[in-house]
């Protein structure tokens, strides 16, 4: 083993150098680096001389490190490795350092069994074993728990030496919810693995809580001119025993939290409790039921919802709510599975009967998304109506939770070279409560409103530049409802006459056909969706009872107009 710790230091900052290839390393840079390196480690201000280095640099070239280090100079100036795999660190343990760890592991093992030692048991072992499979050249016999592509796993040295120094440090970090990194200074005061991940405890400022940021979404860590603020207040044991992981709220207290565990399931449970606060209230043949005294948290969701359909929330209702949540969205997911059969079914029913129904196209979640956004933008508008035209011209972040990916697979089914040419949302409340006759929807240009029975805003065609597309062109047509309610025959459900798309009908042959067919009704789930060639006959009704039918309304095409024109939604070609 090298002499002394310094030595240490410049043999792995040499090597950290070298690893890196996307720089060209001189002696002077190698220099630069290991009085950087002993500076912030050691708090050695006295530079490292050229000479040392260049003993270094022998010195790990040759065997009796035992690093044997493949180093190399180009244009007798520029250090690298020969092997860009190679690295000290995956060299194997020297027979003399095999006899130094085992003398260690012999020592350590006299004090297993003292209470005030019981945190290095699984050390012990861990270190014993790898001992002893290096010493014997044999098969590792405990394999520990591991995660080799964990990122974030080089800060542990420059934060643990940070701890144990008082350093104040600058912090680029990224949440997983961010859109960009922040950069901050960061006092920190306690290093915690959990679950096989590491996070740092600190805080940014002497009055903020504290907080925990996880090693993985570290991006940079820079020395800081900030004076450190230690925490005398600050004690590990204290501020994580009321919470299951890492996310604590200083200002919560614990709750009681019971859970019923079934029988299947509770010998793990027991063996392996939730917390130490947990505690066995019953037991019958069913299973058992215990309580906790924790606060609710990320983590202990995430327990709960790991023994599956094996335990159920009793209280609080919080807590309760939140996991039924989780796990009916969880079952959305597979339900919202499209397969390739429902898709051809549902292109098939499109071209065949005019229009078809797919239930199950966007989660709970998605709809509860897509309805807050509207409600927010709904209430900026002075007198809202039953209808926004444009919606996603006014709307634009609605983009990105509309057209999802069950959504965008089906558009592509139907038609591949599909485009967007209008986009409605309708509302259908109690207070307006609206119906349209049978028609066929054909898209047209106005320029002026027209109120007339069962519409509302509505539009007279244009006299003299009224575009009406061919029959083939409409033919290139679809349109897809997004219902955001449950859709029946009680809120205004459409009826549509199956079949009636192959043709542009005159007033006489729709009443003569609405008279004497049978109409389907086309009820909807909540997140299902319901395509329709735009000339199928359809109407609605008025609503029955007080329950809302909010629907987005979508209309593609692949098709160009006579004069050239596309149907556009930039355009506003309505």
């Amino acid at each position: 083993m090298p002499a002394n710790r310094n030595a240490l230091i410049r043999y792995k900052t040499i090597d950290k150098c070298l690893r890196n290839r996307y720089k060209t390393w001189t002696l002077p840079d190698l220099i630069e680096a290991c009085s950087d390196a002993l500076y912030d480690h050691e708090g050695i201000q006295k530079g490292v001389s050229k000479r040392t280095i260049q003993a270094d640099i022998q010195l790990m070239r040759s065997d009796k490190l035992g690093y044997n280090a493949p180093i190399v100079v180009s244009e007798k100036k520029f250090y690298s490795y020969n092997d860009p795999e190679y690295s000290i660190t995956n060299i194997p343990i020297t027979d003399q350092d095999l006899d130094k760890l085992n003398e260690t592991v012999e020592f350590l093992k006299q004090f297993k069994g003292f209470s005030h030692f019981t945190e290095l048991d699984g050390m012990v072992q861990k270190l014993e074993d790898h001992v002893y499979s290096q010493k014997t050249n044999q098969a590792s016999v405990i394999d520990f728990e591991k995660n080799d592509n964990l990122k974030g796993l080089h800060f542990l040295d420059e934060l643990y030496q940070a701890i144990i120094k008082r350093k104040c440090i600058q912090i680029t970090y990224k949440s997983f919810k961010a859109r960009n990194p922040n950069t901050f200074d960061f006092h920190p005061y306690l290093l915690k693995e959990f679950r096989n991940r590491w996070f740092i405890i600190g805080g940014k400022k002497k009055d903020e809580n504290l907080l925990n940021l996880a090693l993985d979404r570290i991006i940079k860590i820079e020395p800081s001119e900030t004076e450190y603020l230690f925490r005398f207040d600050f004690n590990a044991s204290e501020f994580f025993k009321d919470a299951i992981g890492v996310s604590v709220a200083p200002n919560q207290g614990p709750e009681e939290i019971e859970l019923f565990i079934i029988h299947k399931h509770a010998p793990y449970v027991m063996t392996k409790p939730f917390h130490s606060s947990q505690k066995l209230l019953k037991r019958n043949a069913h299973g058992i039921t215990i309580s906790l005294d924790v606060q609710h948290n990320f983590e202990l969701e995430k327990d709960i919802l790991g023994l599956g359909d094996g335990i159920k929330v009793i209280k609080p209702q919080r807590l309760r709510r939140n996991i039924q949540e989780r796990l009916l969205g969880g079952l959305e997911l597979y339900r919202t599975e499209l397969d390739e059969g429902g898709l051809k079914v549902a292109k098939n029913r499109l071209i065949h009967k005019g229009f078809g129904i797919l239930n199950h196209v966007y989660t709970t979640k998605e709809t509860r998304r897509i309805k807050k956004e509207m409600g927010n933008y709904l209430k900026t508008i002075p007198n809202p109506k039953v209808g926004v035209r444009g919606l996603l011209q006014k709307l634009p972040d609605l983009y990105p939770l509309i057209f999802n990916e069950n959504l965008l697979s089906i558009i592509r089914s139907i038609n591949p070279n599909a485009f967007l040419i209008k986009s409605i949302y309708f509302d259908k409340s109690p207070q307006s409560n609206w119906f349209v006759t049978w028609h066929q929807d054909i898209p047209i240009n106005v320029n002026q409103k027209k109120e007339t029975e069962g519409y509302s805003g509505w539009t007279e065609k244009e006299e003299v530049i009224s575009v009406r597309p061919p029959l083939d062109l409409l033919q290139n047509q679809f349109t897809i409802r997004i219902h955001l309610d449950d859709t029946n025959r009680y809120n205004g459900a459409l009826q549509v006459i199956p079949g009636s798309h192959k043709k542009k009908l005159s007033d006489s042959e729709i009443k003569v056909i609405t008279e004497n067919s049978i109409p389907y009704l086309c009820e909807i789930d909540l997140g299902g969706i319901q395509l329709m060639n735009p000339l199928t006959l359809h109407s609605s009704s008025k609503s029955k009872h007080s329950k809302k039918r909010r629907v987005i309304h979508l209309e593609f095409s692949s098709s160009i107009l006579p004069n050239g024109l596309q149907f556009s939604e930039k355009e506003d070609v309505f």
